[in-house]
């Protein structure tokens, strides 16, 4: 075998594992462990996934990095499965792998080319560690980024995926601080070939006035907006830290909508948060209906180690994992009713590798015989087979 790169959590870390695996491209026999430490749920899944690893290619040599290596190092060091740590904010320099020159990959092993044109946080959410294990906020130059995107268009990728820890800050620690907007617009007027560029999550109140009006008015930008909204109420938002309103989001998703009918909703959401109420959940699961989430990703609070919020008083266990069932429930209701919306409808879906594609909106769709990854082509969906319009 050569390298093989265990990818877990965000998508950053899933743009990361791309670089690693063509800087180790010319290794033999190494495994890479890309960890996450967002929750204790994440941790355990990487501790899990190091001993796996281990036990299926028992005599490779097996590297560990990621933000569970800047947030319990000794722990992960300890592991004895594990032959080495390579530091979170070296693992896309060559030399903290001991190995020599990147070599770029024949082909992607991907349809979508994810660039990670952001890295770090500065802001300080009383749920989140991630700030201890990716650093302060960090931009990729415009030019950085345009390589980058021209890599991943000549390799055949159907779409490009901005990816970032906090992706809307992208640029804030650049000369003249330049809007996201600016970014966005940079990459489609140099390709004027890309016909399809998405944003990964974004923090909504940061969504400056010329990435609304792209997200609202060009096609090319993906009709998909994946909001980093985490609660539907006021007061926890309050007490998370966050920097919106339930009121802001509302006004942001109404302005598109009212400008792109057709743009799908997706957002992440917190469930059983300390102090939180049968008030306060209600308030997420109407949150959902409002906004027609239908892309949710729903997260039972766990709490984390050394901050804030695993200080305030908590939610009891059952009821935390009762709350997210119901959020995932009014999820897939309001999911259920917008693929079926879609059903007879002409959809442009980027084909995969494992037989399905996603629409323009990010719905999956399973696609016939005969399509190869990396197309795109026109699909009308006669029915749903198991969440998949097919």
């Amino acid at each position: 075998m050569s390298v093989h790169v265990v990818s877990l959590g965000c998508r950053l870390n899933l743009s990361e594992s791309e670089r690693i695996r063509a800087i180790l491209a010319s290794e033999d026999d190494t495994v890479v462990v890309n960890s996450c430490a967002v929750t204790a749920e994440a941790m355990r899944q990487t501790r899990q996934a190091i001993r796996r690893a281990r036990r299926e290619r028992p005599g490779v040599r097996l590297l560990v990095t990621g933000c569970a290596v800047e947030i319990e190092r000794d722990a992960i060091a300890a592991m004895p499965e594990v032959d080495g740590l390579v530091a979170n904010a070296a693992k896309l320099d060559p030399r903290a792998w001991n190995a020599g020159e990147p070599a770029a990959p024949a082909s992607s092993t991907h349809s979508r080319g994810f660039i990670a044109v952001q890295n770090g946080c500065d802001h300080a959410c009383t749920f989140c560690i991630i700030p201890q294990g990716r650093g302060a906020s960090r931009s990729l130059a415009v030019g950085d980024v345009l390589r980058a995107v021209e890599e991943d268009l000549t390799r055949g990728a159907g779409e490009i995926v901005l990816t970032g820890v906090d992706l809307t800050s992208w640029g804030a620690d650049l000369p003249n601080t330049p809007p996201l907007g600016s970014l966005v617009e940079a990459i489609l007027g140099a390709f004027p070939t890309l016909h399809r560029l998405r944003l990964s999550s974004v923090d909504g109140i940061e969504i400056d006035p010329l990435l609304e009006d792209l997200i609202a008015s060009d096609e090319r930008v993906m009709p998909h907006l994946h909001l980093s909204l985490q609660h539907g109420h006021d007061l926890i938002l309050k007490r998370m830290k966050r920097r919106h309103l339930r009121a802001d989001a509302i006004s942001l998703v109404r302005r598109l909508r009212s400008r792109r009918p057709a743009i799908a909703i997706g957002a992440d959401l917190i469930a059983g948060f300390p102090t939180e109420t049968e008030a306060h959940h209600a308030a997420n699961l109407s949150i959902v209906e409002e906004l027609q989430i239908v892309h949710g990703h729903v997260f039972p609070y766990s709490p984390r180690p050394d901050t804030a919020a695993s200080r305030m008083p908590q939610v009891a266990q059952p009821a935390v994992r009762e709350r997210a069932a119901e959020l995932r429930a009014a999820v897939a209701s309001v999911r259920d009713a917008w693929l079926r919306s879609l059903v007879g409808r002409p959809l442009a879906v980027l084909a995969e590798r494992d037989g399905t594609g996603h629409a323009s909106n990010f719905a999956r769709v399973r696609l016939p015989d005969g399509v190869h990854p990396g197309q795109i082509v026109t699909i009308s969906p006669t029915h749903i087979d198991k969440g998949l319009l097919a």
